[in-house]
């Protein structure tokens, strides 16, 4: 195996995730290997390389998602705020903490209100008090406007989620995230089903986002990479060939394998 040429990345010293030397197999497929790298908090890391290579796989290690996945097996350590994830830990709250948002917005068939205030009632706010009532307006409110999406829909918040643009729908999802007050968000490709614009919106409230929030980004935009994250880390085949400062990986990358894909000569 190429050694992987590794970065701190900025703020190291406030690592959210430490991962060290981690393994996963899929039955007898490899999928990571050896991944070792340190996620600062209140920071975008952007995750790149092509189709296969198990950046989406790493993604969903962090909030164990792959837990629901038959004939897994992970060996190596992963930290968060320097807990053991694979150790005694509430997976539920975890998930609490870690939220994830998927490629394809996937809201559900209910109102805007109701999407984001799902997940705080799924946790126990139930709005049987007036307290509770306006515990629950505020949150909602707070997730939409945090998501930049307020403004648009504050006239419509009892009408279908469904009624929304694309962009629209991806922001809810965050505000729904949002709205059980995480530590962390996980982004699979968040905005590649989207047109220009929408995701220039979403961009631009990542860089907002980031000072409240640790977020983890998959992407195979690898402008986006460049605009967007402080930190970038390439994956090739498993591996996580290097990570390092944004701006490192793109103008002045250490490993011949990541200068080839980023200048388009495979991937």
């Amino acid at each position: 195996m190429t050694e992987t040429i590794k970065a701190e990345s900025p703020a190291a010293g406030n690592g959210k995730f430490d991962v060290d030397g981690l393994d996963l197999w899929y039955g007898p497929a490899q999928a990571l290997k050896g991944v070792t790298m340190r996620i600062a908090g209140n920071s975008i890391t952007a995750l790149i390389g092509p189709s296969g290579c198990g950046k989406s796989t790493f993604l969903r290690v962090l909030d164990r998602m792959n837990d629901l996945i038959d004939g897994i097996r992970i060996e190596g350590k992963v930290l968060y705020d320097g807990v053991d994830l694979f150790g005694q830990v509430d997976v539920i709250e975890l998930r609490k903490k870690i939220g994830m948002v998927f490629q394809k917005p996937n809201p559900f068939p209910m109102s805007i209100y109701d999407n984001v205030a799902y997940g705080p009632r799924v946790h126990g706010l139930r709005a049987r008090t007036p307290a509770e009532r306006r515990r629950l307006d505020e949150l909602v409110e707070k997730s939409l406007a945090n998501a930049a999406l307020l403004d648009e829909v504050k006239d419509r918040l009892h009408k279908s989620a469904l009624g929304l643009s694309g962009g629209q729908q991806q922001r809810l999802c965050i505000a729904r995230v949002l709205a059980v007050e995480p530590d962390v968000l996980l982004m699979d490709e968040p905005t590649s089903a989207l047109d220009p614009i929408s995701t220039s919106k979403i961009e631009g409230l990542l860089d907002e986002l980031k000072k409240s929030y640790t977020i983890v980004i998959v992407t195979h935009n690898m402008q986006q990479a460049g605009r967007v994250s402080d930190s970038t880390g390439f994956f090739l085949h498993g591996e996580l060939v290097e990570y390092a400062p944004t701006k490192e990986i793109f103008f002045n990358p250490r490993d011949e394998r990541t200068e080839n894909y980023i200048s388009g000569r495979f991937g």
